[in-house]
């Protein structure tokens, strides 16, 4: 579960425009549905931006390898989710105000983090099918006031194709195996779990084999990418350092929870190596993609804010340098994914949602450095 969509939500408390064409998208200068980007700086790096998603809760959609096709998760009841599922969309040609994308999972428990596989044709993702029909409850409110994410115990990773087919399942361990995300090589698969005791990062093949352990420190090591060489990794994490912050993270997991206010960036080579803090912010720093260069990091970071909320997008060098603000949204913007060819950046937002809670798709155009 790298970020559900419910969680979203509470975590941002509270918080239709004309479709871009594809010429339009390929046009050289801002257009009217820019009216969409909020500020003049989002405007140096976006631009040309489209919605396309018109309601319920949507995120972490990633690029098929040839960036015709986008599959993220969504919740949209007028879509048949009563809780995160898994959709594709060819999103220069689709019409998702008024037509239901192909829905991939099997419609049964939850899902989160789908990825496309080499050839298009097939995906990766993560679910609570096995455990049951029905959406796993989601964590009461705590009387401590604590805000925690629930870790299912029964999520386990799969393959199916477009047509929502299973074809495999590469992990069969106890305990949490989710968060799985592809190499641009189409080599590997990293992913998270709890098989260790503890939340942290692993890679595999493809098919499931040559497992290995990337991450050892105490915290919960999740939302992990490569970087377009295959060469590194990124993710986020948490270090609890003090007796009580220990005791605190422990106990929570031993309840199926983590409290993911407080985390930062790291970045490390593909097999674990040379691990690097690169964000030292502050609040909670989260989902995290490499710049096409693979020398700076987009991500996601309500540092700037002592609310909890809005969260907006920032870019950052790999040591920690040059941070600058992309997004300028007073609720919420996350979950920033570049095009494997680099033009284009989805993402996340809760912009032009009408004063509701919705949260939408939206790609632009990417001008920045």
């Amino acid at each position: 579960m790298r970020l559900s969509l419910f969680a979203l939500i509470a975590l941002i408390i509270s918080c239709s425009p004309k479709n871009s064409s594809t010429e339009e998208l390929e046009t050289p200068t801002h257009t009217t549905t820019d009216s969409l980007l909020l500020s003049e700086n989002e405007m140096k790096y976006l631009r040309n931006i489209k919605q396309l998603t018109f309601g319920g809760n949507n995120a972490e959609a990633y690029w098929s390898f040839d960036d015709s096709l986008l599959v993220f998760q969504s919740d949209y009841a007028a879509w048949g989710a009563s809780c995160d599922q898994i959709f594709y969309t060819d999103w220069r040609k689709d019409d998702l105000k008024n037509n239901a994308p192909q829905r991939i999972s099997t419609g049964l428990g939850r899902t989160t983090c789908a990825y496309f596989l080499p050839g298009n044709e097939a995906i990766v993702y993560a679910s609570t099918h096995l455990g049951g029909d029905d959406c796993p409850p989601v964590p009461e409110r705590r009387t401590d006031g604590k805000y925690v994410w629930p870790i299912y115990d029964t999520y386990d990773i799969f393959t199916a194709d477009l047509s929502g087919n299973l074809l495999s399942q590469l992990t069969n361990e106890p305990g949490y195996d989710g968060e799985a995300t592809l190499s641009p090589k189409g080599d590997k698969i990293v992913f998270t779990s709890m098989r260790t005791g503890d939340l942290e990062l692993f890679t595999m093949n493809i098919d499931g084999s040559d497992v290995k352990q990337i991450t050892s420190d105490l915290g919960y090591d999740g939302g992990a990418f490569f970087s377009p060489d295959g060469s590194k990794l990124v993710w986020r994490a948490s270090r609890p350092k003090t007796e009580e912050e220990i005791k605190e993270y422990q106990e929570l997991l031993a309840e199926g929870l983590v409290k993911p206010t407080e985390m930062e960036l790291y970045v490390a080579d593909a097999d674990g190596s040379n691990i690097q803090k690169v964000t030292d912010l502050g609040q909670a720093n989260w989902a995290p993609f490499f710049h096409p260069s693979g020398k700076k990091l987009i991500f996601a970071s309500n540092h700037h804010t002592e609310r909890g909320f809005p969260f907006n997008l920032y870019m950052i060098n790999l040591d920690g340098s040059g941070l600058v603000r992309i997004t300028e949204n007073d609720t919420f913007d996350a979950f920033p994914v570049f095009s494997n060819d680099g033009k284009y950046l989805v993402f996340s937002s809760n912009r032009n949602n009408g004063g509701t809670r919705d949260t939408n798709l939206f790609v632009a155009e990417w001008i920045g450095d």
